[in-house]
C-alpha cells in the first residue's frame, strides 16, 4: 500500500509539474496592441449606449478594464505616448520627449520619427523620411523580435507616420502610414526597399476614394446623440467650404479645399480605412498562423484630427467613437476568423486624452484661458536683457526652454543661476502653474504630483533648461476647437483595456499607469521586458 501510494503521489507530482511547463510555454499566437489617439477614459461611459455589442463592450464585459488609467509624466502628446505604450518606460528614459523638440546639438528642430539617413518607399519623398531610430529603448516588438530569433512577425500601421514607426520597433518587418499627397500607405528604406504585393494591391484599389465620394452624417438618428453640445457651436471649427460646422458633411464637395486626400484623416473613415488595411495585414502575412507569437501594431488617428477640430463635446466626436466601435468589431470579428477566438490576446488604449476648448471654460465661468507663448518669451527675454544684457540668452523657447550655453559659458554666467532666473520669470506669468530647471530635475527625487511627472519627461540629452506646467485648463492656442499635452488628468487620464488569451474578466480602479502595459504584455508573452522599462505588470488582469 504504501509503495502504492508513493507511485501515484510521484506521478501526480510529474503530471503537475509537466502541466505547470506547459502553461510556462504557453502563448497567444498573435498580440493586437490598438492606440487610439486623444481618447479620454470618460468617452467609454459617456458613449457607452452607443455602442454595439462587438466593439469596446468586448473589454468591458468580457476583459479587464483599468478604470483609472494614467500617463505618469508631463508633454502627453503623440509621439511620447506611443513611445511609452510601446517601451513600458516614460520619455526620461526611452528620449521621445514630445512631438517634436528642439536638438541643442543640431541647433534646430527635430521630429520625433525623423531620420533623415532613409527614403520614401512609396507614397512621396518628403514623407518618407521616417524611422524608430530617435528612441532610446527598445520596445515590446523588439523583444520579441528579439525573443523568437525574428522568427515572430511585426506589422505596424497607422494613419500618422509616428504612431506607426514607434510602435513597431527598430525591428519592424513593416511599419507603414498614409501618405496625404497621395492617399496611398507607404514606409521608408529603413524597413524594406519595395512595397509588399498586398500593399501594392490596396494602394491600387483606391479605397480612399471610395470613402471620400461619401457624406458624413451622423451614424444614428441625431437625437441620440443628447450627451454632446449643440451641432452648431462658436468653440468648433469645421472645415473650409462649408459656414457651419454641422452635419452632414459632403466629402466629395469638401475634399478641393480640404487637403484633397488628406480629409479623409479628419473624418471617422481615416479609422474604416485603417481597419480594412489591418485585416489585408492579417491575410496577406499570415499573422497568427504558428505557434510562433506574432504582433499587430494598429494606431486609430482620425480621433485625434477630428477632436482638435471640433473638441470633445461636439457632435461630431461622438459620432467618431460610435463608428469606431463598430470599426473594432470589424476587426475583432476579422481575427476570430483568421486566428481563432481565444488564440488572440488585444490591448486598447490611447496617447494622450484632452482638454475642454480653455475659452469655452472661460466663458463659463472658470479661470482658464489661452497661453501666448510669444508673449512669454518677450516678457522672459526683457528680464534676461535687463540683468544680464541685450544678448541672446534663448535659443528655444516653449513649455521646453533651452538657454544659450555657449553664450552663457562666454559670458562668466553661473548656468544654474540663469536657469532659476528664468524659472522664476516664467512664474510670474499668468497661466503658469510652475516651472522648473534641468539642475532640479536631475538632483532632485521628486516623488509625486505635478514635480514628479515633470521630472518623468525630462530627458537629459533631449531636454531643455527649464520644463514649464500651465495652469489647469489652460492651453495655447485659439478658441476654436481644442488640444492636449499638459500635466493634469483631464490629459492623463486614458483607457487600458485588456481582451482575449491568457486575460481574467474584471476591472480595477487603483491606478495603473500606462507604462505598465509592455510589461503585462511581457508576461503574456512569457518573454523579458523591453530594455528600459520602468513600468510593472498589471497584476489584476492574469489569470
Amino acid at each position: 500500500m504504501k509503495k502504492s501510494s508513493y507511485l501515484i503521489l510521484m506521478l501526480a507530482l510529474l503530471t503537475s509539474i509537466q502541466l505547470k511547463a506547459q502553461n510556462v510555454n504557453e502563448k497567444p499566437k498573435l498580440v493586437v496592441g490598438i492606440v487610439v489617439d486623444q481618447m479620454k477614459q470618460e468617452y467609454l461611459t459617456r458613449f457607452y449606449g452607443n455602442f454595439g455589442e462587438g466593439g469596446f463592450k468586448r473589454f468591458v464585459e468580457e476583459g479587464f478594464m483599468a478604470r483609472n488609467g494614467h500617463y505618469n509624466y508631463s508633454s502627453t502628446n503623440t509621439g511620447p505616448g506611443h513611445a511609452s505604450v510601446y517601451t513600458g518606460t516614460t520619455p526620461a528614459v526611452h528620449g521621445i520627449v514630445n512631438n517634436s523638440w528642439y536638438s541643442r546639438s543640431l541647433g534646430r528642430s527635430v521630429y520625433c520619427a525623423e531620420d533623415t539617413t532613409v527614403v520614401a518607399v512609396g507614397g512621396s519623398a518628403k514623407s518618407g523620411l521616417i524611422s524608430p531610430m530617435n528612441l532610446y529603448s527598445t520596445t515590446i516588438t523588439d523583444e520579441l523580435k528579439l525573443y523568437t530569433q525574428k522568427q515572430g512577425k511585426v506589422i505596424a500601421m497607422s494613419i500618422k507616420d509616428r504612431g506607426s514607426a514607434l510602435p513597431g520597433g527598430h525591428l519592424s518587418d513593416g511599419s507603414y502610414w498614409y501618405d496625404s499627397s497621395t492617399g496611398e500607405f507607404m514606409t521608408s528604406t529603413y524597413y524594406m526597399k519595395e512595397l509588399p504585393n498586398w500593399v501594392k494591391s490596396f494602394n491600387s484599389a483606391q479605397h480612399v476614394d471610395k470613402y471620400l465620394n461619401m457624406t458624413w452624417d451622423t451614424f444614428l438618428p441625431i437625437e441620440n446623440y443628447n450627451i454632446s453640445g449643440p451641432d452648431n457651436s462658436q468653440y468648433e471649427s469645421g472645415f473650409r467650404g462649408k459656414d457651419t460646422p454641422t452635419f452632414p458633411y459632403n466629402l466629395k464637395e469638401l475634399r478641393k479645399d480640404n487637403g484633397n486626400f488628406s480629409l479623409i484623416s479628419s473624418t471617422p473613415f481615416g479609422n474604416s480605412l485603417l481597419t480594412e488595411f489591418a485585416i489585408s495585414a492579417v491575410d496577406a502575412e499570415n499573422l497568427g498562423q504558428d505557434n510562433t507569437p506574432d504582433f499587430l501594431a494598429v494606431s486609430y488617428s482620425s480621433t485625434d484630427y477630428i477632436g482638435h477640430n471640433f473638441g470633445p463635446q461636439s457632435k461630431e466626436v461622438q459620432d467618431t467613437y460610435i463608428r469606431l466601435d463598430r470599426e473594432l468589431a470589424k476587426l475583432f470579428d476579422a481575427l476570430d476568423q483568421k486566428v481563432g477566438k481565444g488564440n488572440y490576446s488585444v490591448f486598447l488604449t490611447a496617447d494622450h486624452a484632452v482638454a475642454e476648448n480653455s475659452i469655452q471654460m472661460k466663458d463659463d465661468g472658470f479661470k482658464t484661458d489661452n497661453f501666448s507663448n510669444s508673449n512669454a518669451r518677450k516678457a522672459v527675454s526683457a528680464a534676461l536683457s535687463a540683468k544680464y544684457g541685450a544678448k541672446a540668452w534663448i535659443e528655444s523657447f516653449s513649455n521646453n526652454i533651452h538657454l544659450n550655453h555657449k553664450l552663457i559659458e562666454a559670458e562668466g554666467i553661473d548656468l544654474y543661476e540663469m536657469q532659476s532666473f528664468v524659472a522664476a520669470k516664467m512664474m510670474e506669468q499668468d497661466g503658469i502653474y510652475i516651472a522648473l530647471t534641468a539642475r532640479d530635475l536631475v538632483t532632485n527625487n521628486y516623488t509625486k504630483n505635478i514635480k514628479n511627472l515633470l521630472q518623468n519627461a525630462y530627458h537629459t540629452k533631449e531636454s531643455g533648461d527649464v520644463l514649464v506646467v500651465m495652469d489647469p485648463g489652460w492651453q495655447t492656442g485659439g478658441s476654436k476647437g481644442t488640444g492636449h499635452g499638459n500635466s493634469w488628468t483631464y490629459d492623463t487620464h486614458v483607457p487600458i483595456l485588456f481582451y482575449g488569451w491568457g486575460i481574467k474578466k474584471g476591472n480595477s480602479v487603483r491606478e495603473i499607469h500606462i507604462t505598465d502595459i509592455a510589461p503585462s504584455v511581457s508576461m503574456l508573452l512569457n518573454m523579458r521586458l523591453p530594455n528600459g522599462a520602468t513600468g510593472t505588470p498589471i497584476i489584476e488582469m492574469f489569470k
